[in-house]
């Protein structure tokens, strides 16, 4: 019995043995650590903030007091350098010391030890734009810009009350109405929107750290006004940006639709209108625009200064001829703007004053007055012909863009009240 048991046991014990010694050895090749491997180490990428690495350092943020310098910061903080040296080496292209103002906000960044030593000071300028200071032994100064990141975006809201707050209950950045007030200053008239009118717009918000800080470039809109749909296509012609309607039409025409933005009119064109000091009834061959008392007014259209001053009844007051047709005039300015004067020559848009109260007003407000050979019309009725259109050499690359665009704005559905974020190109 022994004699046929013995070899089955032998040959189970080999079995063994060679499968243990084969896989045991596999194994231990496998995982036994070569003289030359180096250990694995996970790779961490560091937090940075401004180029520091903050889990380095403690961060503490402050806000500039009223009457705090720059030199009562650094002193404040003890440090080993020569404070009064680094501020004597400070000049406007470095850094400008008239920058420091109360209310901003700046950060300490502390070591980690014992005492906490001060190791950078963060001035922060805008949300962009930061300096950061080195407050080791050797003490200096230098720029530090965040990254703006762009992104797309459709939009669509409705008027209901006005353009400002329906942009804020669409939870749209407000400064996209200035924007279209910018691009539609020639067509729609933002004095008069009405309940109904509406618009889409596709353009980048700008971003720094997931905070919204304005509008980046607008590449197409509609705005529907009063009925009619009014169309904006961003094209470059001759090396400049502008806007266009569908057929080519540049939106810029020779006169703005209003002087001011976002005001309201307050007196109409009138041959028989009570006036509020004279208490009489006599001509109003302006519009009266109430503003608060500093609003910018903007000239019209390009053209050159010809009579400026004071009038009893105008008071502060600017007349500016813009061809041989048509000559225009705003009164009751508090203040003329800076380098305005007779002779001078302006640009559609250029600020020329302020809306004030002097002469006969009651309250703040601008009169603006038009003249067509020589004889005054309504300025809310006068035609404007547009400038240059597409020209023809450049119309199969525009009608491209439209057709891109056009697409690109019909992505969304209609009616909606949120922004949606369009692929970027």
């Amino acid at each position: 019995m022994l004699k046929k048991i013995l070899p089955i046991l032998v040959i189970s014990l080999l079995t063994v043995f060679i499968i243990d010694y084969f896989i045991g050895t596999a194994y231990i090749k496998l995982y036994r650590p070569e003289k030359d491997q180096k250990p694995l180490v996970e790779d961490v990428q560091p937090i940075l903030e401004y180029g520091i690495p903050i889990d380095s350092f403690y961060v503490t943020e402050y806000t500039v007091r009223r009457n705090q310098t720059l030199g009562k910061i650094l002193f404040s903080l003890n440090l080993t350098g020569n404070v009064n040296e680094f501020l004597l080496s400070l000049t406007p292209d470095i850094f400008d010391v008239k920058k420091v103002r109360a209310g901003a906000r700046y950060k300490v960044f502390a070591r980690k030890d014992s005492l906490q030593t001060p190791a950078y000071l963060v001035y922060e300028v805008s949300p962009v734009e930061y300096f950061v200071f080195n407050l080791t032994d050797s003490l200096y100064v230098y720029p530090f810009k965040k990254e703006i990141v762009p992104v797309r975006k459709i939009s669509e809201a409705e008027i209901k009350t006005s353009l400002w707050v329906d942009m804020k209950a669409n939870g749209l950045n407000p400064m996209l109405a200035l924007e279209l007030s910018d691009i539609f200053a020639w067509t729609v008239d933002f004095f008069g929107l009405f309940k109904g009118d509406k618009f889409r717009v596709m353009y980048d918000e700008l971003y720094v750290d997931s905070t919204s800080i304005g509008i980046g470039t607008i590449y197409a809109a509609w705005f529907e006004h009063r009925g009619e749909k009014f169309y904006a296509f961003r094209f470059e012609q001759d090396s400049v940006a502008s806007y266009w309607d569908e057929k080519g039409n540049s939106l810029r025409k020779s006169f703005l639709k209003a002087p001011l933005r976002f005001s309201r009119i307050s007196s109409r064109f009138s041959g028989n209108r009570f006036h509020p000091v004279l208490k009489i009834y006599r001509p109003h061959s302006g519009v009266d625009y109430a503003a608060p008392e500093g609003t910018p007014v903007m000239a019209l259209g390009d053209g050159v200064v010809i009579d400026m001053g004071y009038d009893k009844a105008a008071g502060n007051y600017i007349k500016i001829r813009h061809n041989s047709v048509y000559t225009t005039g705003y009164n009751h300015f508090s203040r003329f703007a800076k380098g305005i004067a007779r002779g001078a020559r302006v640009k559609q848009g250029d600020i020329i004053g302020y809306v004030g109260r002097t002469g006969y007003a009651t309250g703040p407000h601008l009169d603006m007055r038009v003249w067509m050979n020589g004889s005054p019309i309504d300025p809310l009725k006068m035609k404007s012909p547009p400038v240059e259109p597409v020209k023809q050499e450049n119309l199969e690359a525009f009608r491209n863009v439209v057709s891109k665009l056009s697409a690109q704005l019909d992505s969304i559905t209609p009616g909606s009240r949120t922004y949606y974020a369009a692929q970027k190109e």
